[in-house]
């Protein structure tokens, strides 16, 4: 199956419909995040929607402090157990107490009419 013009708006329809879903090349079996039309690396566009394992750890992390009344909060960069890494936060715990190497499991959260990956300590 090819990919769409649109990948991110199929990406955002998945995340809407409750599933978090990645793309994989049909050819060589690699992942690839962020939504493509074509495979980095090679060009292939035999890029596929499958289901995402929501498992990954913590690559990087920072805390982003703001002035208050506003909540300090983290960046994180998430390596997907299926390779690829991603950028998002993780939540209920302090910003703080995230750390390089954490366990975590994804999370759709939803705001308004956005629904986005977050993630929580596995």
């Amino acid at each position: 199956m090819t990919a769409r013009i649109l990948p991110d708006l199929d990406y955002q329809t998945f995340l809407k419909e409750g599933r978090f879903m990645i793309q994989r090349s049909a050819s060589s079996g690699s992942y690839v995040f962020y939504p493509r039309t074509v495979a980095p690396g090679t060009g292939a566009d035999d890029l596929e929607w499958v289901p995402a394992s929501g498992r990954g750890v913590v690559y990087s992390t920072t805390v982003v402090r703001v002035k208050p009344p506003a909540v300090s909060y983290n960046v994180a960069l998430i390596e997907l157990e299926e390779g690829p890494r991603m950028m998002s936060r993780v939540e209920t715990i302090e910003p703080e107490q995230v750390t390089i190497g954490m366990p975590v499991r994804a999370r759709i959260a939803q705001e308004n009419d956005f629904a986005f990956l977050v993630f929580d300590p596995a």
